[in-house]
């Protein structure tokens, strides 16, 4: 299984940008995919869900209402469109994926930097 997550850059603040994460290797039906981010000193921070099947999203209280998550099952492609940018999300995202009776995110992508300036 393969993740490649692209769509990173340099964007001020208020500004938005559309992280894609391009899967591979396997089918994911039954899966969950997430959006992960870490900026630096700071412990990796879970930021959306989708479950692939269903499409039911799960959103942390830091992004919710300005990031959205989304999957076109016909690309096995997740996407995560971030709105209302602010120099606190900062940080590299990461996409992963996981089976839905698992505990931890089995696979991860390479990562991506998100940089907002002020």
């Amino acid at each position: 299984v393969q993740l490649q997550a692209s769509g990173g850059g340099l964007v001020q603040a208020g500004g938005s940008l559309k992280l894609s994460c391009a899967a591979s290797g396997r089918t994911f039906s039954g899966y969950f995919m997430g959006w992960f981010r870490q900026a630096p000193g700071k412990e990796r921070e879970l930021l959306a869900t989708i479950n692939w099947s269903s499409g039911t999203t799960y959103y942390a209280d830091s992004v919710k209402g300005r990031f959205t998550i989304s999957r076109v099952k016909a690309k096995n492609t997740v996407y995560l469109q971030m709105n209302s940018l602010k120099p606190e999300d900062t940080a590299v995202y990461y996409c992963a994926a996981k089976f839905m009776t698992s505990t931890d995110y089995k696979y991860w992508g390479q990562g991506t930097l998100v940089t907002v300036s002020s």
